[in-house]
């Protein structure tokens, strides 16, 4: 009896996990993503707006979904005047508050006072057949009849020259901004990475996962000193830099991902003054 039970339920452990692991893969929400921005683009052809420093997420209509396709658990009084209408934004509290939205919206036990801080900031509709300009339109029309304070349009603008963006990114980043975003005005939602969608920062940032802690020394005794990095080429590294201390004392977790930003890279390929900006909590290391 024990050898026919044990084939049947390793079987039916297997389709669980299989018709499960597809129920997620099937969920996780279909982006466009960005590119990076380089001298030389015609940015007549672009719309410029801010590069916020919240979470990425996307409501469905029915929920609010992050990149990975997680869930994220905002109070029923948040959501449940939103539109049917698939809306691609970002989480946001406030510029330099990414630390502090983080530990709100990973909560599964929505913490309400929290949450009234928490601002949807919408820069896309991907439903939409409309080219981006119209969509635009469309969106600023659906949010203005819903009038709900905390589901906001992202603010639009337009410039013509790089050294008018360069100008306009010094200032937003020297008032606590992360960067811009460019949006060309003729394109298409399409859910990939492509020059449609470009990030506008003062320096490179990219992903890596986390494999290992680095005990601190001096002032930073008992608390991490540095993590030791892996990037998908499978060279590691260090960084040391850029963690409050309350990072320092609860650092991203082993097999976590984490972004860096850095200014290029050595002969040996490995990023240049590589600082931590934050820990990715909606993409995994398997993304």
């Amino acid at each position: 009896m024990k050898k026919i039970f044990a084939p049947i339920l390793c079987l039916f452990l297997f389709s669980l996990f299989f018709i499960n692991g597809n129920a997620r893969d099937q969920a996780k929400p279909q982006l466009m993503l960005a590119n990076v921005y380089h001298k030389g683009i015609d940015l007549n052809k672009y719309w410029v707006s801010e590069k916020y420093d919240g979470v990425r997420a996307i409501w469905n209509g029915k929920q609010l979904l992050s990149r990975g396709g997680n869930i994220y658990h905002a109070p029923q009084w948040f959501t449940k005047d939103f539109p049917h209408t698939k809306l691609d934004g970002e989480l946001w509290i406030a510029r330099q508050s990414f630390e502090l939205l983080v530990s709100t919206v990973r909560d599964n036990s929505p913490d309400n006072n929290a949450w009234r801080k928490v601002k949807f900031m919408v820069f896309d509709m991907p439903d939409s057949p409309l080219k981006f300009s119209e969509r635009l339109k469309a969106i600023k029309h659906l949010l203005e009849h819903k009038n709900i304070p905390w589901l906001k349009a992202v603010k639009q603008w337009r410039v013509t020259t790089h050294a008018e963006l360069m100008k306009q990114l010094h200032e937003i980043t020297q008032a606590g901004a992360e960067g811009l975003m460019l949006h060309r005005a003729a394109s298409y939602y399409k859910a990939k990475r492509n020059n449609d969608l470009l990030k506008v920062k003062p320096y490179e940032d990219a992903e890596a996962v986390v494999i290992k802690h680095l005990p601190g020394k001096g002032k930073y005794h008992n608390m991490l000193g540095a993590l030791l990095v892996k990037m998908p080429s499978g060279k590691s590294f260090r960084i040391g830099t850029g963690f409050t201390d309350n990072e320092r004392r609860n650092p991203p977790p082993i097999g976590s991902l984490v972004t860096y930003q850095f200014r290029g890279f050595s002969k040996n390929g490995i990023p240049k003054f590589a600082r931590f900006l934050r820990i990715r909590i909606d993409k995994q290391a398997t993304q």
